[in-house]
Order: structure tokens, then sequence, then C-alpha cells
């Protein structure tokens, strides 16, 4: 049989439903929170590496100058064949 819905059960329904509305919401809301700060942690080690990396690169060229100019004719020779070669293969 089917259950006939009055105004009464409507009401039931609808005040059962408020909180369980509000603790979905809640919960959505503290994922959401859990998610930004997750984010923002990442995003703070990965500031760190980059600041640690760039202040390695750095004592590098300071303690080994010429060797480090050296790396960097040498990666420039390298890219500007690359490009050289892939501009000819594209003609």
């Amino acid at each position: 049989m089917k259950e006939v819905q009055t105004p009464e059960t409507g009401n039931s329904l609808a005040a059962q439903a408020g909180p369980m509305i509000d603790r979905a919401a809640g919960k959505a809301s503290a994922m959401a929170h859990r998610g930004l700060d997750a984010v923002l942690e990442g995003s703070e080690q990965l500031r760190a590496k980059a600041q640690h990396a760039s202040d390695s690169t750095v004592d590098y060229i300071r303690h080994e100058p010429v060797k480090a100019m050296l790396m960097a004719a040498a990666a420039g020779a390298a890219l500007t064949a690359l490009i050289a070669l892939l501009s000819r293969s594209r003609a």
C-alpha cells in the first residue's frame, strides 16, 4: 500500500531534512578547508624548495664561476643546436 502524505508528514520530513542538509554542508565546508590547507602547505613547500635551489645556484656560481660559465655556454650551444635542428626539419 502507498502511504498517503499529509501536511503533517511533509512538515516532519522537512524538519528531518534540515539538520541533514546542515550536517552535509558542514562536512563539505570542512573538506574544502582541508583541501585549501593542503594546497597552501604544498605551495609553501614548493616555495621553500625553489628558494633552496636558488641559494645553492648562487653559492655554486660564487665558488665556481668558470665552471658555471662553461656550463651555461654549453647549455646555450645545445639549445641553439636543438632549435636549428627543429627549424630545419620543418622547412
